[in-house]
């Protein structure tokens, strides 16, 4: 079974790049949580201190705290990484893309202009780089001129 050429074939085009990418989102993503959870668990101590020694808020805090961070970090993480290597493939497809049609310009194979899927960053380069390798084509093409004497 073929694959239509607008699906991709891999999950991961650039891995190291779109990793450290996610991971990047990933860590602001649970750092941002564990800010959260820190001043909310402040608050409630405060709280805690205020009402009569040996309260039930007293002795649940921790537990209240926990099952939050885990709820967060069980939601957030799934998000954060399917978000993440989404975006990413709007950069890093179109770079692996570019980099498949120059080895193959320079393997001296016959290929159309390069092409990117419609929405994916980097459409003016792309229109660049067709129009760099078109003049490139054009000098080479051209019948060489004698020089008159």
């Amino acid at each position: 079974m073929t694959h239509p050429r607008h699906k991709r074939a891999r999950l991961l085009v650039a891995p190291r790049f779109q990793l450290r990418v996610v991971g990047v989102f990933l860590l602001l993503s649970l750092g941002s949580i564990l800010v959260q959870l820190f001043l909310m668990g402040v608050d409630l101590r405060l709280i805690g201190q205020s009402l009569p020694p040996g309260n039930a808020l007293d002795r649940e805090v921790a537990g209240v705290l926990t099952r939050a961070l885990l709820f967060s970090a069980g939601m957030w993480i799934p998000i954060t990484l399917g978000v993440g290597i989404l975006i990413t493939h709007r950069i890093a497809g179109p770079i692996h893309r570019f980099e498949q049609h120059l080895e193959a310009v320079a393997r001296g194979e016959a290929i159309g202009p390069c092409r990117i899927r419609r929405g994916d960053e980097f459409q003016g380069l792309c229109d660049r780089l067709n129009a760099a390798l078109s003049a490139q084509k054009a000098v080479k093409d051209r019948p060489a001129t004698r020089r008159a004497a």
